[in-house]
């Protein structure tokens, strides 16, 4: 007889009977944002209950790929300490909407070649991989399951885990885990803001579970993106003080999705127009001595860090250029300021005039984060620069300097590149030390 887990926060954490929970569920649906075009095979959600969370749980589900005949759902083991990820040894599952099978094949698989382990004692009354179950339910009728649970600690066999069966596009992957827990509001949205400028640019190194209980599965994500320059884009926060009113003690959420490619090739495709829209109204703003309105009804993914520069051209002649290097405030923020900037703070021109903002052509670099060059010798760092392709910035004792990409259509060959990326920086040409840093990022344009 094939055994069966039945559900253990049903009534608790999700309607316990059947129409009520398939109403809900409909209900999260119909009010789902559907910011974006994409489909995918990997997700972040929060587990908490549907009156807290379900709908930005939904949010996130409407992303994952329906043709997937396999979802992992890896959570954290909030009841019992478990020093390896554990499966469960349960053929099935049963919500109010029915019963769900395991992938047992695969079990076996994560037995046999990563050293995994049954322990059901750890699932009986986890909620964390539970409430995912009725939105697959009721988005799939083919599929299994595989949940995975694991401790407050990064588990390399699991980005590993990933990083094998992403390889066949049948199988897709939900990162279960709410964020900061039990914090003030204003509190809570500045640890959760940290968070999620970790999971999407910064790195994951020094995340722990004071910034999301299911860090360890974000951290395994988070390497098998890095490792295939991916991207992970956001698709909204909130906390429960949102649903509840109480901003006394809030847990937050977040809900972010894979994408195979950069996050500068993602904007590009789907955002160009609203970009370039965003910075001529900067700048008409400007020119009637005001601010642009920014609402907060912008895509998610303007919210994340991000770096632009903006350039104006008049008649294909430079008007002003102004930007960042590095990541430091939302993206929409630093494209309305650069665009700003460029036409009233460039120190190389006076300010822009109505008559002069008729004939402007604009362009957006998008920026990616800078990466770090390593090399033994000046040599072995113009080997490893990649002409046409590669922005460069340099620094030197208390000197520092930036080229962007499109700097190499006017200075083609890598030495004179360097050479005069150094006399910016007011250094000599042929100057080169043991301090000496460089760091490469890559850019798209919109114009």
């Amino acid at each position: 007889m094939e055994r069966v887990k039945t559900a253990s926060v049903a009534g608790m954490f999700y309607p316990i009977n059947k129409e009520e929970l398939l109403e809900t569920i409909k209900q999260f649906e119909t009010n789902n944002t559907k910011d974006y075009d994409v489909s995918t095979r990997a997700i972040i959600v929060p587990h908490a209950g549907y009156f807290y969370s379900g709908q930005l749980a939904s949010n996130g589900f409407q992303y994952l790929s329906k043709t997937v005949k396999n979802i992992f759902i890896i959570a954290p083991s909030h009841h019992v300490a478990v020093d390896k990820p554990v499966l469960s040894d349960y053929e099935h599952w049963q919500t109010p909407l029915g019963e769900i099978s395991i992938n047992q094949k695969i079990n076996k698989e994560l037995i046999e070649e990563f050293g995994c382990q049954y322990l059901d004692e750890a699932f009986e009354k986890e909620h964390a991989v539970e409430v995912q179950v009725p939105f697959v339910q009721y988005l799939y009728q083919d599929v299994k399951i595989i949940p995975i649970l694991l401790n407050y600690h990064t588990d390399n066999k699991l980005a590993d885990i990933i990083a094998k069966y992403y390889q066949n596009d049948e199988n897709a992957f939900v990162i279960s885990t709410d964020l900061s827990h039990f914090h003030k509001d204003d509190e809570a949205k500045k640890i959760d803001n940290a968070t999620a400028n970790m999971i999407e640019m910064i790195g994951t190194a020094q995340m722990t579970p004071h910034h999301a209980c299911g860090s360890a599965g974000i951290c395994a994500l988070h390497k098998f993106v890095e490792a295939n320059d991916f991207s992970l884009i956001r698709i909204g926060m909130t906390n429960s003080a949102s649903s509840s009113g109480n901003k006394d003690r809030v847990v937050g959420y977040g809900a972010w999705l894979l994408y195979e490619g950069k996050s500068t090739e993602f904007i590009k495709d789907r955002y160009s127009d609203f970009m370039l829209e965003i910075c001529r109204d900067s700048i008409k703003a400007g020119l009637d001595n005001q601010q642009i309105a920014i609402t907060s009804k912008v895509p998610p993914v303007f919210n994340q860090l991000g770096a632009c520069f903006v350039t104006l051209n008049i008649n294909g002649r430079l008007r002003g250029c102004i930007g960042s290097i590095v990541a430091h405030q939302p993206l929409i923020i630093d494209l309305a300021q650069h665009a700003y900037d460029s036409a009233f703070r460039d120190n190389r021109f006076p300010p822009l005039t109505k008559e002069e903002y008729e004939k402007i052509d604009i362009s957006i670099s998008l920026l990616s984060p800078p990466t770090k060059m390593q090399f033994k010798d000046e040599q072995d760092l113009l080997n490893k620069i990649i002409p046409f392709e590669d922005g460069i910035i340099i620094r030197d004792g208390g000197h520092q300097a930036v080229y962007l990409p499109s700097v190499w259509e006017q200075i083609p060959n890598k030495v004179d590149f360097l050479n005069n990326l150094k006399i910016k920086a007011g250094l000599a040409p042929n100057h080169f030390s043991s301090t000496f840093e460089a760091f490469k990022y890559s850019t798209v344009y919109i114009k």
